[in-house]
């Protein structure tokens, strides 16, 4: 059964809000959920980042919906802790959690003072640390020396069924990669063309039958210019390529390269409209090519509607199409 959710952006609101709206999401008739996982915005236009693990648990105990949360461990997150939290989350709502790992951003992870590496390095380093995870899930004694350290750690609590670990990509290249080692493949809404190169290059690296989420990038409002205006004013500094997105350090930098993007360009990567029958055409695409969860986050700041909205006329609309 398919599944659209209800993405919970940190870098734009508060965490008590974004549990208002995941409570609000899941009346509507959401059936599932994601989040960000972020130390610093992306913009300061933004202007939060609570953090996730401990707000999961209470969006968790708050909702019947199924949580996903996007993590880069390795650098900011040493592996065994998220092991542990992850865990910790499953044991207590089983089979209800499920988590992306991928490679970060130097604007998160650089925090640490640590060198940030090459994306190479940075490759190796994530499937060192999903190994650990595993390793740590089966009960295992995990001593390892690589790019990441662990001596003599035993995970004590273990959910009795383990999240699925899905790889998180945005480049074919990646997905490729992933497809070896991940449970399943969660990458971004992109012009169809590029999508479709990520979509084939996970199945032809591992991924084929293993499931597919996609977080898709929108932003409704009650008439277009507002929904134009709001989706450049949030999102305007994430459209760029990703070897670029991952290299920055901080928000301001963000903000200046977001200073010559206009709303036409926001428009090529974030579906941009008023209408809610044109949001469940472009929501029943992506379910056509193959994705099982559909994780949509509305980009603008007016939450409330989006979600109402969406619960009363999208919603019905793509579960009619499916059955």
């Amino acid at each position: 059964m398919i599944k659209i959710g209800y993405h919970a952006s940190h870098e734009q609101f508060p965490p008590g809000q974004l549990l208002a709206n995941v409570q609000r999401a899941a009346q509507a008739g959401f059936t599932a959920a994601s989040c960000s996982d972020h130390f610093h915005p992306w913009s300061n236009r933004q202007g939060e980042s609570g953090f996730a693990w401990s707000w999961l648990g209470a969006a968790m105990q708050a909702t019947p919906l199924s949580f996903g949360v996007v993590n880069a461990p390795g650098q900011r997150y040493h592996p065994a802790i998220i092991a542990q939290a992850a865990a910790t989350l499953a044991e207590m709502f089983p089979e209800r959690f499920w988590m992306a790992v991928g490679t970060g951003q130097a604007l998160n992870e650089h925090i640490t003072g640590e060198k940030w590496p090459s994306k190479a390095d940075r490759n190796a380093r994530l499937k060192e640390c999903v190994d650990v995870i595993r390793a740590l899930w089966n009960g295992e004694c995990v001593t390892h020396k690589g790019l990441v350290t662990v001596e003599d750690a035993i995970l004590y609590t273990r959910p009795a069924v383990k999240p699925l670990i899905f790889g998180a990509a945005v480049t074919a290249k990646t997905a490729e990669w992933a497809g070896s080692w991940a449970d399943g493949l969660l990458t971004i809404s992109q012009p169809l063309e590029e999508l479709q190169k990520v979509v084939d290059a996970f199945r032809r690296g591992g991924g084929e039958g293993k499931p597919m989420h996609l977080k898709v990038q929108l932003s409704y409002a009650g008439d277009e210019e507002t929904a134009r205006r709001g989706a450049h004013e949030q999102w305007r500094s994430n459209i760029f390529p990703n070897n670029a997105l991952t290299e920055l350090r901080m928000p301001e930098q963000f903000d200046a390269i977001g200073e010559m993007v206009n709303v036409e360009e926001v428009g090529r990567m974030v579906h941009i409209s008023a209408d809610p029958g044109r949001h469940a055409d472009w929501l029943a695409g992506y379910l056509e090519m193959g994705f099982e969860q559909l994780m949509v986050h509305n980009v603008n700041l007016d939450q409330q509607r989006f979600i109402d909205v969406f619960g009363e006329r999208v919603l019905p609309e793509l579960l009619q199409k499916e059955a």
